[in-house]
This record gives C-alpha cells, sequence and structure tokens, in this order.
C-alpha cells in the first residue's frame, strides 16, 4: 500500500439510502485520476453511520470495481464485531484491513497493544493500524507501534493524529521493519514523505486525486517541487476536513463531476457561505 490512496466517500441519496450505482461509479471516477489504492469504509466513508450489513456490501462493491488494491475500513469498538467486519472484508476479496483503535472507553497503551495482536493473529489479510485522536481521543503511541510492527500480519499504519513530531517519533521507530507508514493529512503529504512515508490515505484524494498523486511522483525526484505544489493545497484541505467536514467535501466533490452523493444524517446540508468559499478555493487549484 504504497502511494496515495482516499479514504471513498460513500454516496448516500438524498432520503440517506447507500446508492451503490454512484459508488461504482466514484470507483472509476478516482482511478481514472491516479490513485494506488482505496479505501472504502473509512471515516470519510462515513463508515460509523452504516449498518454491518451496508459496510459489507460496501466493501464488495468496491472491491468488485476497483482495478487497484482495496483496503477496507474494518475497525469498531469492541473485538468481536471488528473480527467479524474484517473477515467479511477479505471473504470479499479485500487486501487488507484498515483497523481503527477501540474507541468510547478509555484504553492503556497495552491494552490497544494486545487487542492489535489478538485482531492480527484472528484474520487472513494484513492489517493496517488507524489512529485518529481527533476522532477517537485515542492515541497509539510510537512506543506502542513499535511493539505491533514487528508482528508478522501488521503490515503498517494510518497516522492521523495531525502532529509532525509524532509522525517523526514512529517513523524512526519502524523504519528498520517492513512497515507502510502512511500519513492521513494532505496538508503534510509531502512533509511526511521528507520523514520517510510510504504515502497517504487523504480526504483530499477523494476531491483532488490527481493533484495528490502528482505530489507523490514529484517526491522522488523534486522533493522541493512536491512541497511547492502541496503548500498550494492546504487550504483547500482545510475546508474540506477541519472546517466543513464530510459536507463540504461531497459538495466539493460533486461540483468537480464525481458522484459523492449526499452525506448521511446526522450530517446536515452545506451553507451558502460555505459553498461560496470552497468553490474560490477550488477556483485556485484547477
Amino acid at each position: 500500500m504504497h502511494g496515495v490512496g482516499p479514504p471513498l466517500v460513500t454516496p448516500f441519496t438524498e432520503n440517506g439510502d447507500v446508492d451503490y450505482t454512484a459508488l461504482s461509479a466514484l470507483v472509476e471516477w478516482i482511478e481514472e485520476r491516479g490513485v494506488d489504492f482505496v479505501v472504502p469504509c473509512g471515516s470519510n466513508s462515513e463508515a460509523e453511520l452504516l449498518t454491518m450489513a451496508e459496510r459489507k456490501r460496501v466493501t464488495e462493491t468496491v472491491v468488485k470495481e476497483a482495478s487497484v488494491p482495496v483496503m477496507a475500513g474494518t475497525g469498531h469498538p469492541g473485538l468481536a464485531e471488528t473480527l467479524e467486519t474484517t473477515a467479511s472484508a477479505a471473504d470479499a476479496g479485500a487486501d487488507a484491513a484498515l483497523v481503527v483503535t477501540p474507541f468510547y472507553y478509555r484504553h492503556s497503551q497495552e491494552t490497544l497493544a494486545s487487542y492489535y495482536r489478538e485482531v492480527a493473529d484472528s484474520v487472513d489479510i494484513p492489517v493496517y493500524l488507524y489512529s485518529v485522536p481527533p476522532y477517537t481521543d485515542v492515541q497509539l503511541e510510537p512506543e506502542t507501534v513499535d511493539q505491533l510492527a514487528s508482528h508478522p500480519n501488521v503490515a503498517g499504519m494510518k497516522d492521523s493524529s495531525g502532529e509532525l513530531g509524532t509522525f517523526i517519533r514512529t517513523q524512526q521507530r519502524t523504519e528498520e521493519e517492513e512497515f507502510d507508514l502512511l500519513v492521513g493529512s494532505g496538508a503534510m503529504l509531502a512533509q511526511a514523505l521528507d520523514i520517510g512515508a510510504t504515502g497517504g490515505i487523504l480526504a483530499l484524494a477523494n476531491l483532488l486525486p490527481e493533484h495528490t498523486a502528482e505530489i507523490y511522483d514529484l517526491h522522488r525526484d523534486t522533493p522541493a517541487q512536491a512541497r511547492e505544489m502541496n503548500a498550494e493545497l492546504v487550504e483547500i484541505n482545510t475546508a474540506i476536513t477541519a472546517k466543513y467536514g464530510i459536507p463540504g467535501l461531497k459538495w466539493a466533490m460533486r461540483e468537480r463531476g464525481a458522484p459523492a452523493g449526499h452525506p448521511r444524517s446526522p450530517h446536515g446540508p452545506l451553507e451558502q457561505k460555505a459553498k461560496t468559499h470552497i468553490e474560490s478555493l477550488l477556483a485556485e487549484v484547477l
């Protein structure tokens, strides 16, 4: 899982039903613009608003349509649900599982390490750790990642801490292992590649897949140019993540002609002021 992959949005109808036809079309739209892999049922997929049955069918649909590798989000707050969803993703043909830290309750680092070992021991596809403390209030510390990186079925990690220092410490502790370290923030893709990241799972790759893929490709030979290009995307990245969230991301994607569908409740519609702002930012980068 090197390169750039979007945490693929899940298209919903205005009534809130999953639009599987649009999802199939979205996979094609994204792939045509140069991504290296796709990630259904991640945070930007509104995975926590999907039923277990819907998650299963979303993953099956993406696997069927995709010609690039598929890393399916399979994590839940509880072990039993995580194992069930991961096994379902494996049965569907997913190439790997992205397992978010168990959330809602607080857990020690020792408990988190034990949890991930049990998941990795119990499933047949490679497991990627997923730390996203802004959503879960649970941080996988670099020392814990270091312990897990040597497990034969723990293949890597998506770090969405947004903290460059944490990312550096994690990279330093895992660089001797065969371990894919993927950044979760489009604003720091080039910086993370400078440090040694193998790629990124980026909300921005839903909206500007060709731009994020170009940053990754440029970085091989002209890292300064990659950093310059990445800097030009910081504002639009902030708008469709921290500022306006999934409603903003999906609205921006529809403006680009992507079959992104609508957000699901309790997400609400985007206000006109936000649309105008995103529209102006898109005009600057397209």
